[in-house]
């Protein structure tokens, strides 16, 4: 067994330690399997670690627990993605309060190009239900990931509407991978296995106790590049997701509602507030985020590469190797410049017709149909 691997899992079990403070650790000691060779000594000059915290760092119990965690994970065909992990979203791990692991049951690509949110109120209408069923088919050409919470209302609403449309979707948990909650939509949630996946920050046989719902909101919220919220009263977990989706700097769609309807007010006050998009159909997602319609069966433009000089062309040589968007944060690795001078670089070629924006922060060559 990996022991570097039951290392970085097993922080995960010390009562008391959050995500933010098991990145602190391995950063500070150089690696997981070292925090745990570490002396109480030197865990106490870490910022956060106080001699509660040192003396579990000490004991071997939590090693053994992470061991038992992965023998279980394994014959239950559960993945433990850590965030040092390639497959990790991408787009989850930009955000602060980022978990430090998630399990994974499923097969689908959580680092696809175009990836929605849609939330809403567990006391869906039929005319929500109606309108997350369209906003899924007119997102089709995109071939979006869904992700979801798997709860009452529009999140089963999405789900559902995604397996119809063959589309990719994912139910963020507030349990254990092991535990479906609601019960209820265990089978919707065993046919989303096939296209799509169960994710969750928590341990197995963790119950979907209160206090888990608004963390698991912030995994739905960090994972997309945009959420919709489709119904929701003034207050509730639609209103958290949108809210938390705002500080991360995502792109928050409502749906504009009946003024008389109690499940209209959240959407409502999110436009008039400035907090959210107002959105009618796909068209606008599409407008807002820049996204092209099909762009799977679009091609890349034939550019002339030696009539550019110096670092813009390394940059478009560097995109012509990229089968799919990058970050520019990679991209500033991979050509070895820096960030600053890198964006004003892919503006000009953004200028040229060379590169096309995406959200997030990401690029790709220019298209043609």
């Amino acid at each position: 067994m990996d022991q570097q691997r039951v290392s970085q899992i097993a922080l995960n079990f010390i009562p008391g330690i959050g995500h933010m403070l098991v990145k602190q650790l391995v950063s500070y000691c150089g690696s997981a399997e070292a925090v745990f060779n570490t002396t109480k000594g030197k865990l106490l000059k870490i910022p956060g670690v106080g001699e509660h915290t040192a003396r579990l760092i000490s004991s071997d119990k939590v090693l053994k627990k992470a061991e038992a965690e992965l023998t279980i994970c394994e014959k239950q065909g559960v993945q433990i993605l850590l965030y040092t992990d390639k497959g990790f979203p991408k787009r989850l791990k930009q955000i602060n309060d980022a978990p430090s692991l998630i399990y994974v049951k499923g097969h689908a690509d959580l680092n696809s190009q175009k990836v929605v949110s849609i939330v809403g109120t567990r006391k869906a209408t039929e005319y929500g239900k109606r309108l997350t069923q369209e906003f899924i088919e007119q997102l089709v050409p995109h071939n979006p990931l869904i992700v979801s919470g798997l709860a009452y209302g529009i999140d089963i609403a999405a789900h559902k509407a995604s397996l119809k449309s063959n589309l990719p979707t994912i139910g963020v948990m507030a349990s254990g991978i092991d535990i479906i909650y609601p019960a209820i939509h265990r089978e919707t949630a065993y046919k989303m296995l096939e296209n799509g996946a169960l994710i969750t920050e928590n341990p197995i046989g963790s119950k979907p106790d209160a206090h888990r719902f608004p963390a698991r909101n912030r995994i739905i919220a960090g994972m997309c590049d945009a959420v919709i919220v489709i119904e929701a009263a003034k207050k509730g977990g639609a209103l958290i997701t949108a809210n938390i989706a705002n500080s991360y700097n995502k792109d928050v769609f409502a749906v504009p509602g009946d003024l008389n309807n109690e499940f209209s007010e959240g959407c409502n006050a999110l436009i008039k507030s400035h907090q959210a998009h107002l959105i009618q159909s796909a068209k606008d997602i599409e407008y807002i985020m820049n996204w092209e319609a099909s762009v799977s069966n679009s091609t890349p433009a034939l550019f002339d590469t030696d009539s550019l000089e110096g670092n813009e062309k390394l940059v478009v040589e560097e995109l012509l190797k990229q089968k799919d968007s990058i970050l520019i944060d990679n991209l500033s690795w991979s050509t070895q410049l820096d960030p600053s001078k890198l964006a004003s670089i892919l503006l000009n070629l953004e200028f040229k017709g060379y590169v096309t924006s995406l959200p997030g922060k990401r690029f790709r060559l220019a298209v043609k149909k």
